[in-house]
């Protein structure tokens, strides 16, 4: 009788050597894989038989006969032998430790993963396909097989590299709050495929390798002081300390300008307390571009970069986050349009300008000349008084925003007369006066006195107007364009003649 069967499976092209346990063993004459004898086989006992199984597959039975008769038959698989087409990682530290995942085929009831003539330090079957394993101390490169009862696998080379470890150098800051939760700065060397970052047995909140030089990390609670290292696969890096310290939460109470351009580069005072100590200055969620801590009650800052809105200007000191404090982004203005677009070189004219984002504006400017005066009406429109001026110059207007496109205002000179003809004329009017001079091309009235007449632009020289009824006597003939009022020239009224 046989009672068990080890292994219980084998590879189909036969060789694995069975043990059969039972009892009444001694004489046999034959011991059967199915219907095929075995390869070999040694009565070790009257309750014990090695065997080595023929070729073959599926399940059969192992039957062992005797002169007293055929026993019972106790199942043997055939097993497929197993292969590998894959491994990931394939390279790893001499140390070992490195935890690769094999993936190939009929990889059930692993009994064994080496890596050449070692063992895997351990070893998981995931499913027929994947096997994950630990790989063992090593060097140079070597061949890692699977063996099951249906054999050993071919082999998926895996090399062993002599990866230093990393080393730290710096750690900013050097302490933090106890309940955790900032972000520390770690520099150094070897960091590309660090695996751990730890203050003292505590593993960081988490981590970030920003290059081979840089980690961010953010500390975990903790209390003292305690060693920051860095794990990577060729081990744990030198330590550096780092204080848990219970400092004041720092406090903003205000910024100052509480505003400016999308663009950021504008430089912000933050006042408020306990400020001694702040690592990092943050605008909404982005940090500043560059901060100095003036005194434990001020900050300098340079905004960065942002969307127009408003965003919480917050610090980060030993002691936690601060409060935050609003700052608000600006779009940059823009103008589509100055009424009028033209004036005199001498100034004065009100100017209605049109565009976008105009609040709080600070300055008008004509060219590079200060307007007069400005007023704000909306954000969508300012008036201002032109200075005095010459040619063709651009209008921007100045706002926490930045400064906005240019539009053209030309300044156009007053007009000049020279002469009249005729200069003298019935009282009745309604002779035409032809006036010569220069700048008269955008002549809008002509006066004879307050009186004004009808008129016609001959040229830039010349204007033709017809003259109004009046007294006898002289009077002012001026001309106005928007350059502004010319001088005037006298022009006589003449009575009838009297008998």
């Amino acid at each position: 009788m046989i009672s068990s069967v080890s292994p219980a499976a084998g590879s189909t092209g036969g060789g694995t050597q069975v043990t059969l346990t039972g009892s009444n063993f001694t004489q046999a004459t034959a011991v059967r894989f199915g219907p095929n004898f075995a390869l070999s086989y040694t009565v070790v006992s009257a309750t014990q038989i090695t065997a080595v199984s023929p070729p073959g597959s599926g399940t059969v039975q192992i039957t062992v006969t005797t002169p007293g008769g055929t026993s019972n038959g106790v199942a043997f698989g055939y097993a497929a032998s197993p292969t590998l087409t894959g491994i990931s990682p394939s390279t790893g530290p001499a140390s070992g430790g490195t935890t690769v995942t094999l993936t190939g085929t009929n990889l059930l009831n692993a009994t064994a993963v080496r890596f050449g003539a070692v063992n895997a330090t351990s070893f998981t079957v995931v499913s027929a396909t994947q096997i994950t394993a630990v790989s063992p101390p090593g060097s140079g490169t070597v061949q890692v097989t699977v063996t099951t009862p249906g054999g050993t696998s071919n082999g998926v080379p895996f090399s062993y590299s002599a990866v230093p470890a990393p080393v730290l150098t710096t750690v900013v800051p050097g302490q933090g709050p106890p309940s955790g939760g900032n972000t520390v700065t770690l520099t150094g060397s070897g960091f590309t495929s660090a695996t751990a970052v730890r203050f003292g047995a505590t593993p960081a909140t988490s981590f970030t390798v920003v290059s081979d030089t840089q980690i961010t990390a953010v500390a975990p609670p903790g209390t003292g002081t305690v060693q920051v290292t860095v794990t990577g696969p060729g081990g744990t890096s030198n330590g550096q300390p780092y204080s848990y310290v219970t400092a004041p939460v720092p406090v903003l109470i205000s910024a100052s300008p509480d505003q400016g351009p999308v663009v950021g580069g504008n430089t912000v005072t933050l006042a408020g307390s306990d400020l001694t100590g702040v690592t990092a200055v943050t605008f909404g969620s982005t940090p500043a571009l560059s901060f100095t801590v003036d005194s434990a009650t001020q900050i300098t800052a340079v905004a960065p970069p942002g969307a127009a809105g408003p965003v919480q200007i917050t610090v980060t000191g030993p002691g936690g986050t601060s409060n935050g404090v609003a700052y608000f982004y600006v779009g940059v203005p823009t103008l589509t349009d100055a009424s009028p677009a033209t004036g005199p070189a001498s100034g004065g004219t009100t100017v209605t300008l049109t565009g976008t984002n105009l609040l709080n504006a600070t300055a008008v400017k004509f060219g590079a000349v200060d307007a007069t005066s400005f007023t704000v009406v909306s954000a969508t429109q300012i008036t201002a008084v032109s200075p005095p001026g010459s040619g063709t110059v651009q209008i921007t207007v100045v706002t926490p925003g930045g400064t906005s496109n240019g539009v053209p205002f030309t300044y156009v000179a007053a007009p000049v007369l020279t002469s009249l003809s005729p200069t003298e004329g019935p009282v009745a009017g309604g002779n035409t006066v032809t006036l010569f001079g220069s700048g008269l091309a955008t002549t809008s009235s002509v006066l004879f006195d307050s009186t004004p007449v009808s008129f016609t632009i001959v040229s830039d020289s010349a204007v033709t107007a017809v003259a109004p009824a009046g007294p006898a006597g002289p009077v002012n003939v001026t001309v106005t364009t928007p350059g502004g009022t010319s001088n005037s020239l006298v022009y006589n009224r003449v009575g009838p003649p009297e008998i």
